[in-house]
Formats: structure tokens, sequence, C-alpha cells
């Protein structure tokens, strides 16, 4: 076989620190799209994105040469400076050292799309730990309740 080919689907979740509600309407835009272009730079691509004030669900298109660690790492660090830097007034702001991560079956991307474009409705009645809690616990992941929120 000559070449590699993939289809790395991922659901990224991740906390501003303390989930401190930061992300309001007035950086909400600016800063997906600040996102989408990290994540364009490091040659991935965003297919969605959304989330409310304490956090940010992202699905995107991964490359197979490069972890995503890595890629989360360059995301938050990219991405917090740049809030400091264009919101003087948000100098507190930091996202949550962590994050959670799924891969998405193509079968269940409408539906991975429909949930993040939902997600101001859904957390009127559920909380991001909530949440978060059981998504891990849909997919299977290990973890110690102790120490999954900073």
């Amino acid at each position: 076989m000559p070449g590699t080919y993939s289809q790395l689907l991922l659901h990224v979740i991740f906390s501003t620190k303390y989930r401190e509600r930061w992300i309001n309407a007035d950086i909400q835009e600016r800063l997906y799209s600040y996102l989408g272009g990290i994540i364009r730079a490091e040659k991935g691509v965003l297919c969605d994105i959304g989330g409310v004030e304490d956090h940010v669900h992202m699905y995107l298109l991964w490359r197979p040469d490069s972890a995503v660690s890595d890629l989360m790492r360059t995301v938050k660090a990219r991405s917090s400076k740049w809030v400091h830097d264009s919101f003087p007034n948000l100098a507190r702001f930091a996202w949550q050292e962590g994050y959670s991560v799924f891969s998405v079956s193509k079968s269940q991307e409408e539906a991975v799309k429909k949930y993040i474009t939902g997600q101001a409705e859904h957390h009127k009645a559920e909380s991001f730990g909530a949440e978060l809690l059981k998504l891990l616990r849909a997919h299977g992941v290990e973890f110690d309740e102790r120490y999954v929120f900073d």
C-alpha cells in the first residue's frame, strides 16, 4: 500500500479552569474562530465547535502523524495567550489542565454535531460536571471521580 489513509474523527471537550464562566457572548465567536485557526495551522480540520460559558466542545478531523496531546497543548496555550492579549480584562482566564477526547464513528457524525450545536439548550437542564461524567461512562472510560475536575 503506497499511502496512509485515515479518518480520525474526534470529539474533544475542555473547560475553563474551575469552570469559571469566561466565554461570554462578547468573546465566544472570536474565540471559536481562533481555535479553528489553530487547528488548521496544525493541519487538522475543525468540523464543528460549540459550548457554553465554561467549556468548549470541538468535533475535528485529526491527522495520524501527530498526537492529540500535542494538539491540545498547542490549542490551549495559544488560545489562552490570545484571550489575554485580546481581552486585558480577562487576565485571570485559564483552561483546565486536562481535556476529554472521544473517537467518533462517521455514522455518528450528525448526532455529535447536533449535540455540540445544542449545548446552550442542553445546559439549561444539566451541569457540565454531570455531562462530562455521563460521557465518560457512556464511552467506557475508566476514571477516578476525585480527579476529574480541578
